[in-house]
């Protein structure tokens, strides 16, 4: 892996979610419990609650263990691991539970103890006396698991001469790897190969172990329970990840070297994800985040998106992760291998061998099968969701916030814009947004600004970016990505006569919202260089000036204004056999990052999809915000999945992507309080799943993920209908559909089927050009052919 793996940190979540499959034990059943019997000794093992768990360690292999309450009822039963573990999920939040053991002719219990309530956080003393040195650190959260954090200073400088603005990267790659990162950029950069250090941290997490130092910060890298060397069970998104992140904030911000007593927190991908996350706990030594290119939405996000399982990434995204969850030594990350081989780095007294990281290992076996979890669960169940969608926590968020994502982001996707409306009440919003990949979160057209308002909200200090960056700059960009970029620029804050003054600059000078238009068409003659030519700013998201426009469809595969006076209908066969199923199939998974990627974004086959694409635009049309195509469908089956997509044909013959939309016919039925004229919000439960209507048909809303799009004048837009597959680079769906089924789309007259976008009043390209034809980061070009209906 040669660039910055961030893969998401995404689809686990869904799975992981789904924990105890009985969900809490209730007061109410607690009468209809077993009773416990009584204890007559005491256990050998050692118990403790966690945020809605209970844990056990120090069992006998295959002891056969039960879950108690206060009120002597046999909440669960469990048998503990070739590790002597076990933890019961899912479990009411009370006092008074024990775990008991039934064995030779004795019944064996634990101390009562307590499994703890989200959100009733430990008072400041629980944080004020966990000392944190340079380097590898092990420190004990609420429930006793320890995490691995590893404290990094700005170059040259030594613990004691902090105070050291700070901020956090909160992970679940190799993050707290004790050696430096620098090095081994430094050496690839300049053409030096040889192995790669296992101790050093993985380039995903450059933001904390590499990026932070260099501007001067303190860092600490925090390893997320059950990864690396820190204990636990790998658990992502549970509730106990989530108040981990509020116990490394209260940590470290109150150690004696961190400026101000705040602490930030930074990242990309997995260490944006946990942002949202820890900022909606609202821990008190929190001072700002700065999120870049994050998932708002477990399930419809990535995950199953329109309901239909993407089985491409997300499933090889979580395979790796389980692989990384497994106990050290034998797998498990590169640096907790070695450490549990030979032993954490001397924390204490000379000849004292410190076995933090194998004793870590402990609780590793409990990580569930996703793979079952998968198959359980293909419904967005409230229960077992609402606390685990990184969106859910936005609006609890109070404190400055930076936020960065790219619409066709290949690995997390681009529905993320639709949580940044929970951020209306806080004042401290900055967002970018722009086409693009995973990795342009990092891009020049955006860097500058997030190190100023490191600066300001973190370190209070005037912003101003190191030079050893600047001329390093384009170096670094061609290294992550294989792509040129605009300079990056100093920042215009540098030279202000204070602390105030530069915070009211910044203020003044950055909206609210930045759409960076035309990603990779900034540098003449270089084709996909990371930057934005141009960009249009607003004061919130949802655009107040975005208004939704209806384009109806009609015969011929035509898109109008008007719609039909009679009906009409045209049909094609649901076939995902009939394109590849990805646009980069067999190619490398950052491919996509390339200023010219392998693309083969291959057109719609006949008979196999519908287009209609509208007449030539007479002025500049800017799409912003989510779309809807309502389509009125009758299916030969009972079920299929509709894939949309949004392009635009342009004048020299070439068609340009611009975005997807998914949906499973049974998933259509919508949550009629949150859904709009063009942002239709399906409920993918259960409860509401429905077949298609035999021989009727039926009205399915398919909304189409946020976007920002600039279609010029003379430009057409274009709107697709077809099985899923062959618009993404590494998405994949698992389909109900197999070749056999054929749609017939009806419109006109009493039954309109019709695309409704979002476009901005006023707005134009300022007068700047088409771009080039592949220039365009994240959005694959074509020759346009027309489909069998001849749109």
């Amino acid at each position: 892996m040669r660039a910055v793996r961030c893969s998401f940190a995404v689809f686990i979540a869904a799975f992981a979610m789904m924990l105890g499959f009985g969900g809490l034990t209730t007061a109410a059943s607690a009468a209809k419990l077993k009773a416990a019997p009584k204890i007559t000794a005491k256990a050998a093992y050692n118990t403790r609650g966690s945020v809605g768990e209970a844990y056990v360690t120090g069992a006998t292999p295959g002891d056969q263990l039960m879950l108690v309450n206060k009120a002597k009822g046999i909440v669960r039963t469990g048998t503990a691991d070739s590790y002597g573990s076990k933890i019961f999920f899912m479990v009411k939040p009370d006092g008074g539970y024990t775990v008991r053991l039934k064995k030779d002719g004795k019944v064996y219990g634990s101390k009562p103890f307590r499994v703890l309530k989200a959100g009733a956080n430990p008072p400041n003393s629980f944080y004020e006396n966990k000392p944190l040195h340079e380097g590898l650190n092990y420190v004990k959260m609420r429930d006793g698991v320890e995490l691995a954090m590893t404290v990094r200073l700005p170059a040259s400088k030594d613990i004691d001469d902090g105070p050291f603005p700070t901020f956090i990267e909160y992970s679940g790659y190799q993050v707290a790897a004790p050696h430096d990162l620098l090095n081994s950029v430094i050496g690839s950069l300049g053409g030096g190969g040889g192995p790669s250090d296992p101790l050093a941290p993985s380039t995903s997490t450059a933001v904390g172990s590499l990026l932070g130092p260099l501007m001067d910060f303190a860092t600490v890298s925090v390893q997320m329970r059950g990864s690396g060397c820190s204990g636990g069970s790998f658990d992502l998104f549970g509730l106990p990840t989530t108040y981990d992140g509020y116990d490394a904030v209260e940590t470290v911000g109150n150690q004696s070297w961190v400026k101000n007593g705040k602490v930030g927190m930074g990242g990309i991908s997995f260490s944006g994800i946990t942002q949202l996350f820890t900022a909606g706990t609202q821990p008190p030594h929190l001072a700002a985040v700065a999120p870049m290119s994050v998932t708002d939405d477990i399930y419809t996000a990535t995950g199953y998106p329109g309901g239909i399982f993407n089985k491409g990434f997300a499933l090889s995204w979580i395979t790796q992760r389980m692989n990384d969850a497994k106990p050290a030594p034998a797998d498990g990350q590169d640096y907790a291998k070695v450490l549990t081989t030979t032993g954490d780095p001397q924390t204490n007294p000379p000849n004292v061998i410190d076995q933090h990281c194998l004793d870590n290992q402990k609780l590793r076996l409990q990580t569930r099968d996703a793979n079952v979890l998968i198959e359980k669960h293909p419904y967005r169940d409230p229960s077992l969701f609402a606390a685990r969608a990184p969106g859910a926590w936005v609006k609890n968020i109070e404190v400055p916030i930076f936020w960065v994502g790219q619409y066709q982001d290949e690995q997390t996707g681009g529905h993320f814009p639709e949580s940044m409306g929970a951020l209306a009440k806080n004042k401290n919003v900055w967002i970018s947004m722009q086409n693009g990949v995973h990795v342009d979160s990092l891009g020049p057209s955006t860097i500058t600004h997030w190190a100023e308002f490191m600066k300001l909200f973190v370190a209070d200090e005037i912003p101003e970016i190191p030079a050893f960056i600047l001329g390093l700059s384009g170096s670094l960009y061609d290294y992550l990505a294989d792509a040129g970029s605009v300079p990056v620029a100093q920042s215009e804050l540098a030279d202000s006569p204070s602390v105030a003054a530069a915070k009211a600059e910044f203020r003044a000078s950055n909206p609210r919202v930045r759409l960076l238009m035309d990603n990779g068409d900034a540098v003449p003659g270089d084709p996909g260089a990371i930057g934005a030519k141009w960009e249009l700013d607003y004061n919130s998201w949802p655009i107040k000036q975005a208004k939704p426009v209806t384009y109806f469809l009609q015969k011929g595969g035509a898109l109008g204004g008007k719609k039909a006076a009679k009906p009409s209908s045209d049909k094609y066969v649901a076939d995902p056999s009939a394109r590849p199923p990805q646009t980069l199939i067999g190619a490398g998974e950052s491919d996509a990052w390339k200023a010219q990627p392998p693309y083969n974004w291959a057109p719609i086959a006949a008979g196999k999809g519908l287009g209609w694409t509208s007449g030539a635009l007479s002025k500049d049309a800017i799409l912003a915000g989510t779309s809807s195509l309502d389509l009125y469908v009758k299916s030969s089956a009972k079920d299929t999945d509709f894939q949309v997509t949004l392009s635009e044909v342009r004048p020299d013959g070439k068609e340009t992507f611009v975005q997807n939309g998914w949906l499973r016919a049974s998933h259509r039925a919508l949550n009629k309080k949150l859904s709009t004229v063009n942002d239709p919000k399906p409920t993918h439960l259960s409860s509401d799943a429905a077949p298609m209507p035999k021989n009727k048909f039926a009205l399915v809303r398919i909304p189409i993920f946020p976007v920002a799009h600039a279609f010029r004048a003379g430009s057409k837009i274009r709107v697709t209908v077809q099985a899923t597959g062959g618009d993404r680079p590494i998405w994949d769906f698992d389909t109900v559909d197999d070749g056999t089924t054929t749609n017939t789309v009806l419109f006109g007259a009493k039954k309109p089927s019709k695309l409704v976008v979002p476009i901005v009043s006023g707005a134009t390209a300022l007068g700047t050009p088409l771009p080039v034809a592949t220039a365009l980061r994240g959005q694959p070009s074509r020759t346009y052919a027309t489909a069998s209906n001849g749109g």
